[in-house]
């Protein structure tokens, strides 16, 4: 009787979110990620940030303007007032300018690929999610159908036993494995329901009580690669490879900045003077304009320190050394990916040989030797189990797989996942 109201409970509950659930294909799924992802657009601002900084580096100084008056205080002998007026401007030597706005061009390259990369694995771990949610659907899939084909036979053993066929153990022990599963396919369902939810999360969306369930062939990830082939592709086209080494180049710009920094400016100003007429009888003088001109030389004493530049010079040997780590890096995430993906490869060899289908045939066989009276429940009970086991060996034997692939595209910068 309580299993029966298990089972109420549980079809009303599978009856009400089936109804809520979405199915959801990996292209749709994809597409979503890449246009919705909160975290993919908060990066793409950084490429406007770089565009805006290559924008200020292409300022030139501001030109400063000055005016004053002076009184020659000299009201006694009526000396007079005037105004004064310039007009300064800094002439920046040394390819100043240039420098700045090559480093902020070489910026905004880093930026763009590290942009690139992020994508790159953001794509990467969306599948995986994708995988997962579709791996959490198919364990769900394996206890239910455990579940209702223990149900049945716990019924039947009950009506067997009241007809005096089997013992009452018998009947209560098919209950209690009935029980015991219904308890893990509620276990497993919170792990499925909790993998859709991350989809969402992925697709920049939150829909309530609304799932999607992914659906797709996780058959179709069988791929031949060369390592070599590989390992080139990726010293290529990795984001994280082509990202190093504009930062290379950065350091490069950073240094000549440094040094076009050194080199002295030139003060231009160009001035004005106004000086009212002067009427006494000493030196009585007609009111006159002047023009004057100068240029001011700043005496570089600060250029005996080169500090500055020792700086630059280590960050270039500093980059140079990310670049090479970053090269390594990129070499060894392949060749470990690839040989991951080898080995999950001979591992699923092993179920497509037939593995599978041998523990079911030994479940059915046990079956029909039990319904005959020919065998023991336990040995019903042990095959069932075996054959659950030898399913979910399988299905992660199979996400695996599909996941080293994944992981081996993301490390070779390759793409080429469909479900």
């Amino acid at each position: 009787m309580k299993t029966r109201w298990l089972l109420f409970l549980w079809l009303l509950y599978s009856g009400i979110v089936a109804a809520q659930e979405k199915q959801l294909d990996f292209t749709t799924y994809l597409s979503g990620v890449r246009q919705h992802n909160l975290g993919y657009a908060a990066e793409k601002f950084n490429m406007d940030v770089a565009a805006a900084n290559v924008l200020m580096a292409k300022v030139f100084p501001d030109p400063e303007i000055s005016a004053g008056v002076f009184d020659n205080g000299q009201r006694r002998m009526q000396q007079g007032y005037g105004v004064s007026s310039s007009i300064g401007y800094t002439l920046e030597l040394g390819g100043k300018r240039r420098a700045r706005i090559g480093v902020a061009k070489s910026e905004q390259e880093v930026t763009r690929y590290l942009l690139e990369d992020y994508f790159r694995n953001l794509r990467a771990d969306a599948t995986l999610a994708f995988l997962n949610a579709m791996q959490q659907q198919r364990l769900y899939d394996i206890k239910m159908e455990a579940y209702q084909y223990m149900l049945q036979l716990a019924q039947a053993d009950s009506i067997r036993f009241k007809a005096g066929l089997i013992p009452e153990a018998d009947a209560r022990q098919s209950r209690v494995e009935a029980g015991m599963l219904l308890n893990e396919a509620f276990g497993v369902a919170a792990d499925m329901k909790t993998a859709q939810v991350q989809l969402h999360e992925l697709m920049g969306a939150y829909r309530g009580d609304t799932l999607t369930s992914p659906v797709g062939d996780m058959a179709r990830f069988e791929r031949k690669f060369s390592l070599p082939g590989l390992v080139s592709h990726a010293q290529d086209e990795r984001a994280d490879l082509l990202a190093a080494l504009r930062q290379k180049d950065v350091s490069v710009k950073t240094l000549q900045l440094a040094k076009a920094a050194r080199m002295i400016d030139l003060g231009l100003t160009l001035g004005v003077n106004n000086a009212a007429v002067v009427t006494n009888v000493v030196a009585p003088t007609p009111s006159m304009n002047t023009v004057s001109a100068a240029i001011s030389l700043p005496l570089k004493f600060s250029n005996r320190n080169k500090g500055d530049l020792l700086a630059a010079n280590a960050g270039v040997r500093q980059q140079e050394t990310v670049y090479r780590q970053t090269l390594l890096q990129v070499q060894t995430e392949v060749t470990t990916a690839w040989f991951s993906y080898l080995g999950a490869g001979r591992q699923r060899e092993q179920f497509d040989n037939g593995l599978l289908e041998e523990a079911k045939r030994v479940l059915e066989g046990r079956r029909y030797s039990y319904q005959r009276g020919e065998t023991s429940l336990l040995e019903v009970l042990n095959a069932q189990r075996t054959y659950n086991d030898v399913q979910q060996q399988y299905y992660e034997t199979i996400y695996r797989h599909a996941s080293a692939l994944v992981e081996l595209e993301r490390a070779a910068a390759v793409w080429d996942i469909q479900f």
